[in-house]
């Protein structure tokens, strides 16, 4: 997913959840805080490598979160008491939470008129990460053991560092600091390297151009132009201390309807998403908790459980598949709301005892609704807001989301392992459908809709 890409790191530490406790004889509220832990540091990531990258850079950025996340990860696998590895799955959060400052930078290089395809892209990639997550736990948990499974995890974060020497400042960013004569040099560069000629002209700032989503010009063309402009760009008058200003302005009674509805949405769709990936794991646990197996059957459940956990991240591609089909033939709202409405009927076969096969079902289809509306509300928050206050308002909403993820594992965990499976499919149910209700009442479609630069009444 998008931002939510982390579902891969999430994938890590549903696998190993079992084992720890097993290994560590960890009571129910202690196992769910190893998930616990790291939405808790995704949450104050999130917020502080945006500062970082508005305001050193997004490579820089880019640099901390993958030192950040690879050290943090790998030391995990030599953890030797439990205090010391959610301390260390917690600095692994802090460096997950970078996600936005790696969105941000790619969506400052996509051409206006196919952002919306390209961002489907971009989430099908977190997709296969999980994928790829969930092999390598079906492959490696069952001979290895879960300190392999975080070593091995934290690879993929080490070779971002090897592509750090050639990944490129945003243009964007440079112009909004003035250094118009460094961006130049970048959309140079990307000419040589595509073949192309840059238009002719000066570059100048688009602090106060507004970006036509629907407009036939280049993202180059906005950019580029024959007007007469300084390239030393003036600073803005006064300082937002901590964000205070913005957070006041979503908070404008022109905004908070929309926004309010936007918290609720990516509440919901956290909550869920990160739900099914844990009930995944947890309703084949809780079951042989409640079951009271011997422990000898315990080997062959856990296969069991990689099993599901690899079928059911497969349900991802269709979801991606399936959000890029419709979210511009029906638009954000109508998709977004069939989707979570289909997840709440999916889910709902759950509440009752099912065989094996017709779990893995119900949790495939439940996941694939909600990945398809999770990547489609990351595509209408940044639609929804004026460019004032749209990476704030995309910030919090997403560390309300974050909220979400810290509070599921406490209730998959603890309410499957008191064998009270029924209360939490019902909870689930009734957390997604209320997300449901919150889309349908946005204030208005954005789809086919131009970004708006400055306040629009909402309600």
């Amino acid at each position: 997913m998008m931002e939510e890409g982390q579902s891969a790191s999430y994938t890590v530490d549903d696998a190993l959840l079992s084992s720890v406790q097993l290994e560590w004889k960890l009571t129910s509220h202690q196992e769910s805080m190893i998930t616990s832990v790291v939405f808790v540091g995704m949450l104050i990531g999130a917020y502080s490598w945006g500062v970082v990258s508005d305001n050193y850079g997004r490579r820089r950025g880019f640099l901390f979160t993958a030192i950040v996340t690879s050290g943090a990860g790998f030391l995990s696998a030599f953890a030797p008491n439990y205090v010391s590895l959610i301390s260390l799955r917690f600095l692994a959060g802090i460096g997950l939470g970078g996600g936005p400052v790696l969105g941000s930078w790619f969506l400052e290089f996509v051409p206006a008129p196919t952002r919306g395809t390209w961002m489907v892209v971009f989430s099908a990639f977190w997709t296969v990460g999980t994928i790829l997550e969930a092999s390598l736990a079906w492959t490696v948990m069952p001979k290895f053991g879960w300190r392999w499974l975080l070593a091995l995890s934290a690879i993929p974060s080490f070779l971002l560092l090897l592509f750090y020497a050639i990944t490129p400042e945003s243009p964007r960013f440079l112009c909004m600091k003035g250094r118009t004569s460094e961006a130049v040099d970048v959309l140079e560069k990307m000419a040589r390297l595509n073949n192309v000629q840059l238009p002719s002209g000066r570059l100048v700032s688009d602090k106060n151009i507004e970006l036509d989503e629907v407009s036939g010009s280049s993202e180059s063309t906005t950019l580029l132009s024959g007007a007469e402009e300084s390239d030393n760009l003036s600073e803005d008058q006064g300082s937002d201390f901590g964000g205070i200003k913005s957070v006041g302005k979503l908070l404008s009674p022109k905004l908070i309807r929309a926004t309010l509805l936007l918290w609720m949405a990516f509440f919901g769709n956290a909550f869920a998403y990160y739900g099914i990936v844990l009930l995944t794991s947890e309703l084949s646990n809780g079951n042989r908790i409640c079951a009271k197996q011997d422990v000898e059957s315990v080997n062959s459940t856990n296969a069991s459980l990689y099993k599901n956990v690899f079928i059911s991240s497969f349900a991802e591609i269709p979801g991606s598949f399936l959000s890029a089909m419709i979210v511009d033939r029906f638009g954000r709202k109508l998709s977004m709301a069939s989707m979570l409405f289909t997840s709440c009927v999916f889910l709902f076969p759950l509440v009752f005892s099912l065989t094996d096969i017709l779990t893995r079902i119900s949790l495939f289809g439940a996941r694939l609704c909600i990945s398809a509306s999770f990547t489609i509300v990351y595509i209408y928050a940044p639609e929804i807001y004026p460019t004032a206050v749209r990476t704030t308002g995309i910030g919090i909403a997403s560390s309300v989301g974050r909220i979400g993820g810290i509070l599921c594992p406490l209730v998959a965990v603890a309410l499957v392992h008191s064998c009270q499976q029924t209360t939490s499919i019902l909870l689930f149910e009734l957390v997604i459908f209320l997300s449901g209700l919150a889309v349908s009442f946005f204030p208005f479609e954005t789809k086919g809709c131009r970004l708006n630069d400055t306040e629009v009444d909402m309600n």
